[in-house]
């Protein structure tokens, strides 16, 4: 389709359909953007930054995290779009819960700016996997959608079934550090069919939200057990340590 063609076609889309707000109902200019107000509740994560996991520091000279020191990851860096607050909930709560699986688009936008330096040397992208009840219930995995567009916009290849979760794993939103760390042990895996792409390979694992780090230090262990060279990470939102149990 040509550029005049697509131009043509989104007008008409926008006549018939006038566009709204991802989040609200309030008019917008174009499809597939927020309104001022709700664009204005979103919090980027910028520097200072820990070096080790991308959560926000209150103030620049210390490189990593007390948690970063304390336990250190597998992968080897870290970062996300946006803080894991209000604003951010309406864009990931509904793309992974609801079947907006439109909302993929602004939220890779927000993770390219976010990880361009990752996307940069990153020889591929693999995203998080999802067991298979849960894939089956869902229909998508939301983070293959994100690593997905990524990879296109990174010009990059994407891996979407690198990686296979052996077993089905509680939620484990009310677990703290050492709880995620021990539910997710041993529940990931390299798909022996793709061992030989991951070989030597610089991988950046996708994921939508980033919280204490276990489910991608339990990735990343397998990716560097099956003969990746480095594991880095990029979310979409990152859960604030004030949220997070470090029991």
């Amino acid at each position: 389709m040509t550029p005049w063609l697509r131009r043509l076609g989104g007008a008409l889309l926008d006549a018939a359909l006038p566009p709204h707000c991802l989040t609200c109902e309030a008019l917008v200019s174009a499809q597939g953007t927020q309104c001022a107000a709700c664009f204005a509740r979103l919090t980027f994560i910028a520097a200072p930054l820990c070096e080790g996991c991308g959560v926000p520091l209150p103030h620049a000279g210390a490189p990593r995290c007390e948690a970063c020191l304390a336990h250190p990851h597998r992968f080897t860096a870290a970062r996300a779009a946006l803080l894991y607050d209000d604003g951010a909930r309406g864009l990931v709560l509904p793309f992974k819960h609801a079947d907006r699986t439109e909302l993929a688009r602004p939220l890779a936008g927000h993770m390219a700016r976010a990880g361009a330096a990752l996307l940069a040397r990153a020889d591929l992208l693999v995203p998080v996997p999802l067991h298979w009840q849960r894939l089956y219930s869902r229909r998508y995995n939301q983070s293959a959608l994100l690593a997905r567009l990524l990879a296109r916009r990174a010009g990059k290849p994407c891996l979407p079934d690198a990686l296979t979760r052996q077993r089905a794993t509680p939620p484990l939103g009310e677990l703290g550090a050492a709880a995620r760390r021990e539910a997710v042990a041993g529940a990931f895996a390299v798909a022996p069919r793709r061992a030989a792409r991951i070989m030597g390979k610089h991988v950046l694992l996708i994921d939508d939200v980033l919280t204490s780090g276990a489910t991608a230090d339990a990735c990343a262990a397998v990716l560097l057990g099956g003969g990746a060279a480095g594991v880095e990470v990029l979310a979409a939102a990152r859960v604030p340590p004030a949220k997070q149990s470090h029991s």
